[in-house]
Order: structure tokens, then C-alpha cells, then sequence
């Protein structure tokens, strides 16, 4: 599945900005989904750098969901939430996150009333050589002109933000490797 195969559910889905990363880690591709996929590992590494993690749970599955706090540097507890619609293992998850309250109801950003209730991610992973790569997409879903226009702006802080969150990953993987 494709963020392209959403078009009928969000019309302007096509014409929304799509923000991608990806990353290579040195690490085999049953070791990176574990890391991916599994709570106990995502609290040692998921998050923004400098946060520290609270609490989160996980369950890994179509129509599952992760539901996590983080407390940031100044002791602001910020939750998340995904909400998994497709996965094949070691291959590709589909699913949308958003930031949300203890109970687990979607919430606005923090930082930004106009930043897109949800966002609708595609990431993929492949293996070459031993190595992983892990290639992520996401654009705003259901989302306003103007948080679509927002979700654009905010691409130099999110490419900064998940690059540290993948640096995480990378040293995390080192840990257990």
C-alpha cells in the first residue's frame, strides 16, 4: 500500500506535501524490525534527542496502535499517538500518528495550532549487503490548506527532528547488535 492509495479517502491527500527520509544502518534487517517493532525496544530509542521516555504501549498489529509520552528537556510530557493500518513484516507499516492526551484522543501540537491533527506515514525497510535502509514518507491527512501549507514549512525541523530520532537507532542497534 501506498500513500497514492489513500486518494479516496482524502481527496486532497495528492496534492499535499510529502516529507521523506531515509537512513542506511549497519545492521541486518531482523535486527532493525525487532528494534522497530517491538515496545520494549522503541522506548530505548524513539523520540526526539534530549527527551526522555515516560511510558508507551504497543500493540503491533493492523488496526493496533502506539500510544506514548515523552518528557521533554523542560519537563513538558508530550504524547503520541500511531495507528496502524498496514503492515508486512520486514517490508513495510502503514500508518497514521498524532500527537494526543493521556487517555489517547488526538489532540493539536503542542508547538503549533495549525500543524495537521494527523499525518499519514509509509515507511519502507529493505536490506542490501547486510545493511538496512529505512525509507519514511509522510503528508498530512484530512488536513486544512493551511495545515497542509504548515506541514511544508516545518520540513527543515522534521528532517532535523527524525534524523536525531534515527541517530537514536543507530547507536541503539550497536547496543544489541
Amino acid at each position: 500500500m501506498q500513500l497514492n492509495d489513500f486518494q479516496h479517502e482524502d481527496k486532497n491527500i495528492m496534492t499535499a506535501p510529502v516529507f521523506s527520509l531515509s537512513r542506511t544502518f549497519d545492521a541486518p534487517l531482523d535486527l532493525v524490525w525487532l528494534a522497530y517493532s517491538q515496545e520494549e525496544h522503541l522506548a530505548k530509542w524513539w523520540g526526539p534527542k534530549g527527551f526522555d521516555w515516560v511510558s508507551g504501549t504497543l500493540d503491533f498489529r493492523p488496526g493496533g496502535r502506539f500510544h506514548y509520552c515523552m518528557r521533554a528537556p523542560n519537563g513538558q510530557e508530550m504524547w503520541g499517538l500511531f495507528r496502524y493500518r498496514e503492515i508486512v513484516p520486514k517490508t513495510q507499516v502503514v500508518f497514521t500518528n498524532s500527537f494526543s492526551n493521556a487517555a489517547g484522543e488526538i489532540v493539536r501540537a503542542p508547538f503549533a495550532a495549525n500543524f495537521p491533527r494527523e499525518v499519514l506515514n509509509d515507511v519502507r525497510f529493505s536490506q542490501a549487503g547486510g545493511r538496512t535502509t529505512i525509507a519514511m514518507t509522510g503528508t498530512p491527512y484530512e488536513a486544512s490548506e493551511e495545515e497542509r501549507e504548515f506541514f511544508r514549512s516545518m520540513f527543515p525541523s522534521m528532517n532535523q527532528g527524525f534524523s536525531g530520532t534515527l541517530d537514536q537507532l543507530d547507536a541503539y542497534l550497536k547496543t544489541i547488535a
